[in-house]
């Protein structure tokens, strides 16, 4: 349940932020009532991805009669969410700095549109993430199967990110919002190899790749599958006792080299060359500034900054 709250609380949080920024936009432009088609085009991108993740579910218990062809979709869905996960953490990353600015100016934009383009602007903004968490929870979520446990866990993330969401909004919290994207970033790393690997033995049960019963180790007498800590691991990471040969490679090939590729630390930007040159002093020159920046990024950030 662990791995579902994670999601939910990365998730709620993103979408979160997107909608204190265009919310704090609107008041302090003293538009206020543009906030209706606002608060539209977020609950429109709530009811689409619960649809979304209503359909996916419906498919895989309903319209797929055989047990192969579930296998095969549930494989296939695993595999599109390790791909959108791995593509958020690397974009939120390299994104956050100048996301704040680039919403700001497209719901400009959309105010000298209309309130339709309002709403179409926050509907935009949202359903990304939504579509995202629906897709992750669903092969997440996968191994527990009528259990209510990972979608409580799921509600519970995304209500702690609102209420983090709203602390941050009015100023009464601050939180390293780098540090808090870069761990849950690495964990949601580990939880992707886990339905990686979830979804190579979907695969393999479904006849699509072979070795299901070539097991690479067994360990079984050490992590029994039915204590608390076994069932732990497995929830989180799905690490199993007794993974096949494929299972193991996948969770390994894809766990170490995406981790390590983001918790490197980017590459400083090249610094100019000093001008030694003597220039006449005088006023700089209109459209131009003087600023230093160290990179890094804010350590706290608040949405009505």
């Amino acid at each position: 349940m662990f791995a579902t709250y994670l999601i939910g609380l990365r998730e709620g949080l993103e979408a979160t932020l997107v909608v204190s920024i265009l919310v704090a936009f609107l008041v302090k432009s003293q538009r206020r009532d543009r906030l209706p088609q606002v608060w539209a085009g977020v609950g429109l991108a709530v009811a689409l991805s619960v649809l979304f993740g209503w359909l996916i579910e419906y498919t895989s218990t309903s319209l797929l009669a055989r047990s192969e062809d579930r296998e095969l979709f549930e494989a296939v869905t695993s595999v599109a969410a390790v791909v959108f996960v791995t593509w958020m953490i690397f974009w939120m990353r390299r994104a956050a700095r100048t996301m704040a600015g680039e919403l700001r100016g497209r719901l400009s934009e959309a105010l000298a549109v209309g309130s339709v383009a309002v709403a179409g602007m926050a509907f935009l903004a949202v359903i990304r993430e939504g579509l995202e968490t629906a897709l992750i929870f669903y092969s997440a979520a996968q191994g527990a199967a009528g259990d209510s446990g990972p979608l409580l866990a799921l509600i519970g993330g995304i209500v702690s990110a609102v209420a983090i969401g709203v602390g941050l909004y009015f100023s009464a919290l601050k939180i390293n919002l780098s540090t808090f994207f870069t761990w849950t970033g690495a964990l949601l790393i580990l939880v992707a190899a886990g339905i990686l690997k979830y979804g190579v033995h979907d695969f393999q049960e479904a006849g699509v790749l072979p070795g299901l019963n070539d097991l690479a180790f067994d360990i079984t007498g050490v992590l029994d599958p039915g204590t608390w800590y076994a069932a732990l691991l497995a929830g989180m990471f799905n690490v199993t006792p007794a993974p096949s040969v494929l299972e193991t490679v996948a969770w390994v090939a894809y766990a170490l080299p995406v981790l390590l590729i983001f918790l490197r630390r980017p590459a400083a930007p090249a610094r100019p060359a000093p001008n030694t040159a003597v220039e006449p002093s005088g006023p700089a020159a209109p459209g131009t500034e003087s600023s230093t920046t160290s990179g890094t990024g804010p350590a706290t950030a608040s949405p009505r900054a």
